[in-house]
């Protein structure tokens, strides 16, 4: 899903347009969501966040996966 955010359900709003002799058009007001991995139930997961939710801390993100270290053995 994109333009939602699956943490705090922040979706788009709509508003109007106003031109400089303040005619007025329908727009929408998107949230600013980014693809993290975040960890659910201690398991890592994808998940589309807003910033607001990532910069306050209601997600914990995964940390980057381990490689295979071939070249030390």
């Amino acid at each position: 899903m994109g333009k939602f955010c699956e943490v705090c359900q922040k979706g788009a709003m709509s508003g109007n347009k106003v031109s400089h002799s303040n005619r007025k058009s329908g727009r929408f007001l998107y949230p600013n969501v980014q693809s993290v991995r975040a960890l659910v139930d201690n398991k890592p997961q994808r998940l589309t966040v807003c910033t607001r939710c990532l910069r306050s801390g209601k997600v914990v993100r995964a940390l980057p996966r381990e490689k295979a270290d071939t070249a030390e053995a």
